[in-house]
């Protein structure tokens, strides 16, 4: 990855995106492919549609990846100007206490703590539980005038963290999940253009609203009505310790794309995206999915009369935290794996299973 490409993934990820206000990350979307893309439309949902045109009678492709992140929305200001708030998306308690956060305001951003009650003052059989989400607190640090000024309910709250590159060639930052779909999803495009295009058109869905329902992956799907829709995603990893392989599969960091196979997977798509990783001799794994997957995928098999559909993914590790880890050299390979899948297109190939 150049500095530029480093740089860019940077700014999606540590840019706010809590689900229902992706608005400053669809900008940075449509900046960057504003002197790629043929054509970009936003829909009222918010989601952002950056197409490359191909050849008549070839099929059309999206790639849909999700630029909300999973947060926390303020939904009370106590008197003394603590803020109480509400999850949005999947937000496990048990890693807020202690933790910095980020209220954002329409007056800016502001730094807030989420408190509670230090060791000393928690009784011995309080300490082995879980403080539920109605009972932290988060504290700005100022007079509860001042919060009630600044701060209104429904604003919402990120972890207040960002990108980091650590280890040997691993990354870790809030909201790679799937802000990293994003980025991969801009350079698939990118390269298109490089390559001097493709027979398929390419339709880049930015999606809104996947953490709460795929409500953005529906919208798009229905709308841009694509031959083949492809979903990224982060999945799980399980490279480390706790991990029930047996249960999960093996999916490991650095080893890398993942191909989905299962029920919701058209069976051409997955095998053309296997034949893809291989001309470009690239390692890929598959993870099993033997009912409809969390993603947008989910949506875009069933919108209108059925599309033909796919899910890539790469490994993640620590989900939903402050801590998402992934491997750099994973996303590249992705990107190939995608572009190659893209540019093999043309008016022959069939997607109706067994035809």
């Amino acid at each position: 990855m150049t500095k530029v490409d480093i740089a860019y993934l940077r700014s999606l990820v540590e840019t706010p995106s809590v689900t229902g206000s992706e608005v400053a990350v669809a900008n940075l979307v449509r900046e960057r492919l504003a002197s790629v893309a043929d054509e970009i439309t936003t829909n009222v949902m918010g989601s952002v549609h950056a197409t490359l045109q191909g050849s008549t009678g070839a099929p059309h492709v999206m790639i849909a990846a999700h630029m909300d992140e999973v947060g926390l929305m303020v939904t009370y200001i106590s008197e003394q100007g603590y803020l109480s708030v509400s999850a949005v998306g999947g937000v496990d308690a048990a890693i807020l206490p202690g933790m910095r956060v980020d209220v954002h305001t329409e007056h800016g951003v502001i730094r807030g703590v989420v408190g509670r009650k230090p060791i000393h003052l928690i009784e011995p059989d309080e300490r082995k539980k879980v403080t539920p989400l109605s009972q932290l607190v988060i504290d700005l640090g100022m007079p509860a005038k001042k919060v009630k000024k600044l701060v209104r309910i429904g604003d919402v709250i990120t972890y207040g963290v960002g990108f980091e590159r650590f280890g040997k060639g691993m990354a870790v930052s809030r909201g790679f999940d799937d802000k990293l779909g994003v980025y991969i999803g801009t350079r698939v495009m990118e390269e298109i253009k490089a390559q001097g295009g493709a027979r398929a058109t390419y339709t880049f869905a930015a999606t809104v609203q996947e953490e709460i329902g795929l409500r953005g992956g529906t919208t798009s799907a229905y709308s841009v009505e694509p031959d083949v829709g492809i979903a990224f995603d982060v999945t799980h990893a399980t490279d480390y310790p706790g991990i029930d392989q047996t249960k999960y599969g093996a999916l490991i960091c650095g080893q890398g794309p993942v191909i989905a196979r299962g029920p919701n997977i058209n069976p051409v798509v997955f095998e053309r995206l296997c034949a893809a990783a291989e001309t470009q001799e690239i390692a890929y794994q598959l993870e099993a999915e033997p009912a409809v997957t969390g993603t947008d995928a989910g949506a875009i098999q069933v919108a209108r009369g059925g599309r033909a559909c796919g899910l890539i993914s790469v490994p993640l590790r620590y989900m939903h935290t402050p801590t998402e880890v992934i491997s750099l050299c994973d996303i590249e390979n992705t990107v190939s794996l995608l572009t190659q899948f893209i540019m093999d297109l043309d008016d022959e190939v069939s997607f109706v299973p067994g035809m």
